[in-house]
């Protein structure tokens, strides 16, 4: 893991952590709340869009994962898909229940992601720089939805 993260694909992991801090800032900040019902509506401030955008990032992962499995032999690409699809699945089975269950499913989600990342980039599926990004996203995702389940 010593490679560097190229500059595009870190600009974009960064700007796509947006949604999840100004969720849990939102949360926790009835100033930050009302600004942002006033500026951006109801749909993007607090637990409501941290939960619906992280079900979008983590569906979307499968969607990465899958294009890893593409890179792989033929036994091993079957497993790779296999395990690309379980990110979307888990969404789909384990979200929207409530605000707090929802967070929780999702923490566990990203974190199951990142073992998936690891195994593809274990595979040479995945990047050198793969893991470097995702652990910092991982932490910062999973940071951000901690702050629904506990503060908000």
């Amino acid at each position: 893991m010593n490679s560097s993260i190229p500059r595009m694909p870190l600009i974009l992991g960064l700007a796509g952590l947006i949604p999840f801090i100004w969720g849990a800032l939102s949360a926790i900040s009835p100033g930050l709340q009302n600004l942002g019902i006033e500026v951006l509506g109801p749909r993007f401030v607090g637990p409501f869009v941290s939960l619906f955008y992280g079900a979008i990032i983590l569906s979307f992962m499968s969607g990465v994962l899958w294009g890893f499995a593409a890179r792989l032999e033929e036994g091993q690409a079957a497993t790779g898909f296999f395990l690309s699809v379980i990110p979307a699945l888990w969404v789909f089975f384990t979200t929207g229940s409530g605000a707090v269950s929802s967070a929780v499913t999702l923490m566990i989600g990203f974190l199951g992601v990142l073992v998936l990342d690891w195994y593809f980039w274990r595979m040479g599926a995945a990047p050198d720089w793969w893991m470097q990004l995702r652990m910092l996203l991982t932490a910062i995702v999973v940071g951000s939805l901690a702050v629904i389940v506990f503060f908000a």
